[in-house]
């Protein structure tokens, strides 16, 4: 079955679900999640999103953020392969590090925005990582600490988050601390993260008991989407107009083959050279600069890379590390 596009604009409010591949682990230890978190929300202020709640499980990730002008896939494309060569070099580890595409849900946020952020933020309680609220309340490796003003973090929207639940802080935070508690035994919800569940008719308790037909549903079913049918019908409209003023992909190869013969004509080099394999000379330079360029102007994956440069991903990953702070 062919990939569904990416349904994306800015303002789009997403559920972004990162997995290591085959299910490993993202991170080891404290340092991994420190620098996880770090690259997170260095990389939000960096691409003007906006990150409203967020768990780091060890093998996997919860974000719910809003996407800025650059969009939501060049902001994980540099978060998560900065993350990846920062992983790969401390555990003297090559390869990919998470699943190559991440699950992002674009969510109806009157209807589901305070749901969502308390399913992400009892993740932790969910996987028994720890077990009281107090607990919570103090916990480094999610976005409810920060809430609660225990942990700060300047790239954490949380006063857009309590004001859901109050008008001054104050109130806004025991609210929102009394709506965790009330579920604080929530089981999984994958109605949230993608699972057959019926997300685009309407009211919360609908969406939570009943299950999709394919017949009565088609169309207004989306695995992409969270929301009522009509959030639905206006996301695909934007999404088929966006698409019409979109780079089509083959004109996105034809750019980055554009860039890649600039950069060469410029190094006075032969495309062939640098493709070949070689270390003579200047040429490991010419792919590093190449391939910062690619990363930083369109999202190039580190596989693309290395099919575009004639070198391994490993390779790739490797080169771009020397110039981490240039990403």
């Amino acid at each position: 079955m062919p990939r569904q596009a990416r349904l994306d604009a800015p303002g789009t409010l997403h559920h972004v679900i990162l997995r290591g591949i085959e299910k490993k682990k993202i991170v080891d230890d404290r340092h991994d999640r420190k620098t996880f978190i770090e690259f997170m929300g260095r990389t939000a202020l960096e691409n003007d999103i906006k990150i409203y709640a967020w768990a780091l499980m060890t093998n996997h990730a919860h974000i719910l953020l809003k996407s800025g002008k650059k969009g939501l896939s060049q902001y994980l494309r540099r978060f998560l392969t900065r993350y990846a060569m920062a992983y790969n070099r401390r555990h003297k580890r090559h390869g990919y590090l998470f699943q190559n595409r991440f699950k992002s849900i674009v969510c109806e946020e009157d209807a589901y925005f305070q749901e969502l952020v308390r399913y992400i933020h009892l993740n932790p309680i969910r996987a028994k990582m720890i077990k009281t609220l107090s607990e919570l309340d103090a916990y480094a490796y999610c976005g409810h600490s920060c809430l609660m003003g225990n942990i700060k973090y300047e790239w954490q929207d949380r006063v857009y988050v309590l004001k859901w639940f109050g008008k001054r802080e104050d109130d806004g935070k025991k609210a929102y601390r009394q709506y965790i508690a009330d579920e604080i035994n929530q089981g999984s919800r994958p109605e949230l993260v993608g699972g057959n569940l019926i997300r685009s008719i309407g009211k919360w308790s609908n969406v939570s008991t009943l299950r999709a037909d394919p017949e009565r549903d088609k169309g207004k079913n989306d695995p992409r989407i969270l929301g009522s049918a009509d959030f639905v019908e206006r996301v695909m409209r934007e999404a088929d107009e966006q698409i019409k003023h979109q780079i089509p992909v083959n004109k996105i190869r034809e750019k980055i083959q554009e860039r890649i013969e600039r950069i060469c004509k410029t190094e006075k080099v032969l495309i062939q050279e640098v493709r070949s394999g070689s270390r003579r000379g200047k040429l490991p330079q010419i792919r590093a600069k190449i391939a910062l360029s690619l990363v930083k102007e369109y999202g190039v994956s580190l596989a693309e890379l290395g099919r575009q440069l004639g070198v391994t991903t490993a390779a790739v990953s490797r080169m771009l590390s020397k110039h981490e702070a240039d990403l």
